[in-house]
């Protein structure tokens, strides 16, 4: 079959000669005549399978007749995940479409001015390429109506509902006529993907190629190289780089800042390396996607931003340095190689934690992925955890504790001797503190608590009766200290062991009462000084206290009388 057979345009057949196509591929030869009969399409395809001519050959075709609508909005909305697909959807649409007279075609991506995008959507448009982000910038601003939209085309909308852009889409589909014919291209048609697919199309035609198709690939040859660590992976990277066989190469990462990172490692080593991920400006995303076109770039470390938008013919290897999230994500990224009927090869760098990634990637391409290793740069052995046998058949460790043969008991059952050895079970343990000569627990004395053995600070407290907030702490090794301290002192000791000036060294309420007559220091007035006027009466304290001293009178000067009250 050619592609003369499916029914597309003289002029698109002989641009398709000019670029050197004799065959369809089998996405093409079914989706095409499915679409020129004008159904909603659901095709299952991944990267290099010839997706993008599936639903621009058809497209070009219906351009071919002029359009009865009036307006200057695209005839043909194509949606795209990235920058990347987007410009080669762009190129591709050139491409097919050189021979159609005046065909006009737009691309409205982000990183690019708006002034020239709104020049280009001043005139009359047949097909625009678009990213969801800034189509919905010139929307809001009503620079784009879809009078004369007749195809809506989703391309990677898997990727595009992966990247969040799902109310995106679900916005602009509404704006969009409702007799417009809508051809959905995916990895996968289950999950979101299938439930968006329902809400958008009307009885439309499923046609799967198979995902395991492009692994599965003859033109591919897949290899797995296990790493010990991310040094490791440098120092296979390396080595991989430093293969004559290696003419163009792009090496995946996870993150944008392991890109960069791994970018400039390279160009230290002497590689002409350049990165591409989401946070470049766009202008230097191209001119990195022209260099390698050129061949002035060697090795082009990417995220997956890049892994489904490069169409690189010399591309000859793909390496995976970080293994993608999702097994989708695998396929298309080794899909950038071998392209066209050429031959490719595509190596990962695994870790072993990384086996179940491994794994998954293997039940969903259907194909056991082959291991190898490097002269000189094998992986430490490793033993095999036996995860398969039962819990109680493994083999266990010499230290590990044996199980105890005899009924545990209560935990408050303390009368059962548990450090004894004679009550436990034979059988290699653990060394414990005891053998290594160490003193045991046991053995060593408590230190705390109130039944410890370590030394009181204080003696039992005396059994009489307490009158203030220092009684009975006199006793122990503490009795020179509070010796003294209590309000009952004075009263209990005799009279000529107190000085003259005891009661203010020693305190105490009753310190003053207790002197004797002759020992007992003058009453002092208000004023400070010795005198019965207005501080005591018959030589006593004022209500049973000490005297005060040094208190102003009532007219601001020491020992003067109260002025008399003015009449």
């Amino acid at each position: 079959m050619n592609f003369a057979d499916l029914g597309l345009s003289p002029l698109i057949i002989k641009a398709l000669h000019a670029a050197a196509y004799q065959a369809p591929t089998a996405v093409q030869a079914e989706a095409i005549p499915a679409a020129l009969a004008g159904t909603d399409l659901l095709v299952s395809a991944q990267t290099g399978s010839g997706k993008t001519a599936a639903f621009m050959l058809p497209s070009l075709h219906r351009v071919t007749t002029p359009s009865t609508a009036s307006g200057n909005g695209p005839r043909i909305l194509v949606l795209t995940p990235t920058r990347e697909l987007a410009q080669q959807v762009q190129q591709a649409s050139d491409k097919y479409g050189s021979e159609i007279h005046r065909l006009r075609t737009v691309s409205v991506v982000g990183g690019v001015p708006y002034g020239l995008q709104l020049k280009q959507m001043s005139r009359p448009v047949d097909i625009m390429v678009a990213t969801p982000g800034r189509l919905m910038d010139h929307m809001e601003r009503g620079r784009v109506d879809f009078d004369r939209l007749e195809v809506l085309i989703l391309d990677e909308a898997d990727r595009m509902l992966d990247m969040g852009f799902i109310d995106d889409i679900k916005h602009i589909v509404s704006k969009t006529p409702e007799n417009r014919q809508t051809l959905l291209f995916s990895a996968t048609l289950d999950g979101t993907v299938g439930v968006l697919a329902r809400n958008l199309t009307r009885d439309p035609q499923r046609i799967e190629i198979g995902h395991a198709a492009a692994t599965q690939s003859p033109q591919i040859e897949q290899r797995i190289l296990m790493a010990d660590n991310h040094f490791h992976k440098g120092k296979l990277l390396d080595a991989l780089l430093q293969d004559a066989a290696v003419v163009q190469a792009i090496v995946f990462t996870a993150t944008k800042a392991s890109a960069d990172t791994l970018t400039d490692q390279l160009r230290e080593q002497g590689v002409a390396a350049a990165a591409l991920h989401g946070d470049m400006p766009q202008s230097k995303r191209t001119r990195t996607l022209k260099a390698m076109h050129s061949g002035q770039i060697r090795v082009l470390v990417a995220t997956d931003v890049a892994a489904r938008g490069i169409d690189v013919p010399a591309i000859s290897h793909v390496i995976n340095f970080d293994l993608p999230r999702q097994a989708e994500d695998y396929v298309h990224r080794i899909g950038s190689t071998g392209r066209a009927g050429r031959t490719g090869i595509a190596i990962s760098l695994a870790g072993f934690s990384e086996r179940h990634m491994l794994r998954t990637i293997e039940r969903y391409t259907h194909q056991q992925l082959t291991i190898t290793t490097l002269p000189g740069l094998e992986p430490k052995p490793r033993a095999e955890r036996p995860d398969s046998a039962p819990r109680n058949e493994r083999s266990r460790p010499p230290y590990a504790r044996q199980e105890r043969s005899y009924e545990r008991g209560s935990r408050f059952d303390f009368t059962r001797g548990q450090s004894d050895n004679e009550s436990r079970p034979g059988g290699e343990r653990r060394p414990s503190n005891r053998d290594a000569g160490f003193p045991s627990r046991d053995s060593q004395p408590r230190r705390f608590g109130p039944h410890s053995d370590a030394p009181k600070p204080y003696g039992p407290r005396p059994e009489a009766r307490r009158s203030g907030p220092w009684e009975g702490r006199s006793a122990g090794g503490f009795a020179d200290r509070n010796e003294g301290q209590g309000r009952n002192y004075w009263q209990n000791s005799p009279a000529e062991s107190a000085g003259p000036d005891d009661h203010e060294a020693q305190p105490g309420a009753n310190a003053w009462n207790s002197q004797p007559a002759d020992k007992r220091s003058p009453a002092r007035s208000y004023g400070g000084k010795p005198s019965g006027h207005g501080g005591a009466r018959d030589g006593q304290p004022r209500g049973g206290q000490g005297p005060r001293k040094g208190k102003p009178s009532f007219s601001g000067k020491p020992g003067g009388q109260r002025p008399p009250r003015e009449r």
